[in-house]
């Protein structure tokens, strides 16, 4: 990779990630974005999420000043720009999902780990799924369900027993929430291009909402997900320690 020498720094609000703005900005000069080569995020995963959905087109490369940091390098302030330099690059595509409200609004919106759907109430969601068209299971009764990418397949997704996906694989993992019925339903593996929508069954008094990348809307009486190709985020990583490996490490942890 060609060097990276204008830097633009980001900054979560918590104490650590703006001692380190200061830090890092005294140190190699803070570049404004649109003048810069590469965005360095100083927070956790999900102020990495929050860059990334901006949608500057720089790859981002972080620095973990949260807690899990998957998505995050090491906190290390000496030879930055040799680093970025060196860094190994992950392209990642975004799901769109397109949900409407009972009140009959259309939301959009993306998610570059998951998008799930989630009983807002307290009996379980019934749901509705159906794969390009084609009802694929008439009645799913559950908690919910996550519909993730491969770069957000350790997240919730494997919370939820989901499968690991491999980085660059064109599949995307469909997992249910604690499915009470069918009961040994154990998801599914489906091509990247799929489209696959959710109908809410008895909306009225199992209420369901749908969350993209934390951005929540509800109650649903449809979702619709599918990948979005044309959509690329650019996030880098220090040598030997980019997505395909973390994800490797994960299932021999």
């Amino acid at each position: 990779m060609s060097p990276l020498t204008h830097i633009h720094f980001a900054a979560s609000s918590s104490e650590s990630a703006q001692a380190a703005l200061a830090d890092l900005s005294d140190r190699y000069g803070q570049v404004p974005r649109y003048a810069a080569d590469v965005i360095v995020a100083l927070g956790g995963d999900g102020f990495m999420l929050q860059c990334l959905h901006e949608g500057t087109g720089l790859p981002v490369y972080g620095m973990n000043r949260g807690t899990v940091g998957f998505l995050m390098n090491d906190y290390v302030p000496s030879d930055l720009p040799e680093r970025l330099a060196a860094a190994e690059e992950a392209v990642i595509n975004p799901l769109s999902m397109k949900a409407e409200t009972e009140d009959g609004v259309l939301h959009e919106a993306l998610a570059i780990n998951e998008v799930s759907l989630l009983r807002a109430g307290p009996q379980a969601a019934k749901l509705r799924i159906s794969i390009n068209g084609k009802v694929r299971l008439e009645e799913l009764v559950c908690d919910g369900a996550i519909v993730s990418t491969p770069a957000g397949s350790t997240a919730y997704n494997f919370s939820a027993h989901g499968p690991i996906l491999p980085i660059g694989s064109d599949v995307l993992a469909l997992t249910g929430i604690a499915s009470f019925r069918p009961r040994r339903w154990q998801g599914a593996i489906l091509p990247s291009s799929a489209l696959v929508r959710f109908d809410v069954l008895e909306s009225d008094k199992r209420p369901v909402m749908a969350d993209a990348d934390s951005r929540s809307v509800k109650p649903v009486k449809w979702v619709e997900i599918r990948s979005e190709p044309e959509i690329a985020h650019h996030i880098l990583f220090d040598p030997g320690h980019g997505l395909e490996e973390r994800l490797m490490r994960e299932q021999f942890a």
